[in-house]
């Protein structure tokens, strides 16, 4: 069975690792550690002239949850079709309303201003309600794949119903786990999932290259760590699975 995976990267050098690694599509985030929100202009462009990967930039304007007033879906638009215009293949979003359901009207809509990029739905769909409908409306609307740990914080904790939602999705959507994915456990996951796609962050940290270390900072690692991709991690991904 042929794998694909897809690393989410941080920054142009994470990214620059990630593809280094033989990542086959990055997940182009800024703020990770807030579960990932839209990069920068000039880092979708410095990646996009630079790197040959399949790049989707996530669209989020902000952390914190999935329901999104009018203002910062005029945002999510304006992203979006930066997006396009830079040459992106696709693009990850996820949108939900109050009541924990997909917000059908508005994915919808960013689908088909998207087209002919793909559309991949994020971990947004791990908080739904019912991931069974949230699914079938994703499928209606033509979004080509859902990001999931199944509805529980970590993909290995989440995998029966992965699996399940894999049966039930019968190659109409591609869904592929995603959170705590590590080459420990991915061959049990494709095992036992049945799935073909992969999502990592493969988070680590690299001391930075600075010289002079101010000693009122010394040990302050947000001024002296950065944020890192071990390129051979992302290859043992990949060994693991051949």
């Amino acid at each position: 069975m042929s794998c694909i995976i897809e690393i989410a990267t941080s920054d142009f050098e994470t990214t620059r690792a990630a593809v280094e690694g033989g990542a086959d599509r990055i997940e182009l985030c800024a703020n990770l550690a807030e579960g990932g929100t839209t990069p920068s202009y000039g880092t979708i462009y410095q990646c996009r002239e630079e790197l040959d990967v399949l790049l989707y930039p996530i669209i989020r304007p902000r952390g914190g949850d999935f329901l999104y007033t009018d203002n910062e879906y005029e945002i999510m638009l304006h992203d979006l079709k930066l997006c396009k215009q830079l040459g992106c293949d696709g693009v990850v979003i996820g949108l939900l309303n109050a009541e924990g359901a997909i917000d059908v009207k508005r994915t919808a809509a960013l689908v088909e201003i998207a087209y002919p990029m793909g559309v991949s739905f994020h971990r947004a769909f791990d908080r739904c309600k019912d991931p069974f409908e949230a699914l079938e409306q994703l499928v209606q609307i033509g979004c080509e794949r859902i990001l999931t740990s199944g509805q529980k914080p970590t993909a290995p904790e989440g995998i029966e119903l992965i699996a399940e939602l894999n049966k039930v999705a019968d190659h109409r959507i591609i869904i592929m786990p995603g959170s705590g994915v590590r080459k420990e456990n991915i061959k049990m996951l494709a095992e036992k999932t049945g799935c073909s796609e992969f999502h990592s962050s493969l988070r680590g940290k690299a001391r930075s290259k600075m010289q002079f270390i101010h000693p009122g900072f010394k040990n302050s690692e947000e001024s002296y760590m950065n944020n890192a991709i071990d390129a051979e991690e992302v290859r043992g991904l990949r060994e693991i699975l051949i």
